[in-house]
């Protein structure tokens, strides 16, 4: 009995001698696997433990990546070094009425632009500057400019503003072109949105050749659309490609709240560069004008002048010696004047349905067929006359009133 009795003490106290080893091998206390080194670095006074590559010999911290860049990082940060720069803050006053009814200067809006020029001509969008009493240019070094509107394209949503750099070394943008753009390309946006100063954001091109409304209910062509973030305060800056090169300028998102869900529109840097020039040297651009006075036809216009078609442009007036009359266009009856809310109407003239091959529907349609076009050029009009369909050839005239700058 005694010779049992002592077998099982000896039993217990092997197995508690076991666990008690295991144990102490599951909570690494004891390590009897291959021979590592386990050293503390401090790094930013918390401890990091290196741990020893045995296929290489290499120690490299626990948690921590390589530091080098990525070839596309690389890429980024060296744009972003090279043009940051030349990518100016823009911000204006405004005039408002106080409660005299007196016009009183108040801090109005902010957007971005690019230096083009060492002489210090910007370029941003039109509705950036559109109201300002006053602009000013917020370079990276903290100094500020005031700056004047030099000259203004509502059409393409462009404006070239100008400051004195003061004999400073300026960063400018390059111009690319956006001629060859392939959807999936990478780019880059360079802006200040919500007030952060030049921020850089990285996407594609999404899709090429947008037709986009803007709010004066006109169609920009060509658009290139992009998931580079685009938020209040981008506007006017620049498009870039891989290679440093503007290819268009952030113009607008599309975004049911306010802040960008990755669809963004910039304006095609050659249509830029096309209009650049004469935005520098008269301060609008000269385009291509068919000279008549057009009505946009609507349904009340269309049952009061029985006419056989609902779209078009009716040909109220134009005078006997305009190119519109010359290529044989017919104005409406002058003797019979009709009152349609504060404009008059003179029916019976000719009504304009395509320009060039686009389909003329509205007054924007007009703008938009005439876009590219400089006075002197011919353009083919197709027009009905009752419901005749006729063709001819207009040579165009300047258009001398850009009413959307107002």
């Amino acid at each position: 009995m005694r010779r049992k009795i002592q077998g099982q003490i000896f039993f217990y106290s092997i197995s508690s001698v076991l666990l008690v080893f295991f144990l102490l091998i599951g909570f690494g206390v004891l390590d009897f696997g291959p021979n590592q080194k386990t050293e503390p670095v401090s790094i930013d006074k918390n401890p990091v433990y290196l741990l020893e590559t045995s296929s290489s010999g290499i120690t490299q911290p626990v948690g921590l990546s390589d530091t080098r860049f990525t070839e596309s990082e690389q890429e980024n940060i060296e744009i972003y070094e090279a043009l940051n720069k030349g990518v100016v803050n823009i911000t204006t006053e405004v005039l408002s009425m106080d409660w005299f009814l007196e016009p009183v200067p108040t801090e109005g809006g902010t957007g971005s632009g690019s230096i083009i020029d060492k002489n210090g001509y910007v370029l941003t969008n039109y509705h950036v500057v559109k109201d300002a009493y006053k602009l000013y240019i917020n370079l990276d070094d903290g100094s500020q400019y005031e700056a004047e509107i030099i000259g203004k394209d509502p059409e393409n949503d462009f404006a070239v503003v100008k400051f004195d750099s003061e004999g400073k070394d300026l960063i400018t943008i390059p111009f690319g072109s956006s001629e060859n753009l392939k959807v999936g390309q990478k780019v880059l946006a360079i802006g200040n949105p919500f007030g952060f100063d030049r921020t850089l954001t990285t996407g594609i091109v999404s899709g090429l050749g947008r037709p986009v409304r803007t709010s004066a209910n006109l169609v920009i062509q060509g658009m290139i659309q992009t998931d580079a973030s685009i938020n209040p305060g981008n506007s006017g800056g620049p498009l870039l490609d891989s290679r440093g090169r503007m290819i268009g300028i952030n113009t607008m998102i599309y975004t049911p709240s306010g802040g960008s869900v990755g669809i963004g529109f910039a304006t095609p840097v050659d249509t830029a560069k096309r209009v650049i020039p004469d935005l520098i040297n008269f301060g609008h651009v000269k385009r291509g004008w068919i000279d008549f006075y057009p009505v946009q036809l609507e349904p009340n216009i269309v049952r009061y002048g029985k006419l056989s078609v609902s779209k078009g442009l009716l040909v109220s007036k134009l005078s006997d010696n305009s190119n519109a009359a010359k290529a044989g266009i017919r104005g409406g009856d002058q003797n019979n004047p009709v009152q349609y809310g504060r404009s008059i109407i003179y029916f019976g003239g000719d009504i304009i349905i395509n320009i060039d091959g686009i389909e003329i529907n509205s007054l924007s349609d007009l703008f938009t067929s005439l876009e590219n076009n400089k006075p002197g050029e011919t353009v083919i009009v197709k027009l009905l006359r009752g419901k005749k369909e006729i063709t001819t050839k207009v040579v165009l005239a300047e258009r001398l009133y850009d009413f959307l700058a107002e």
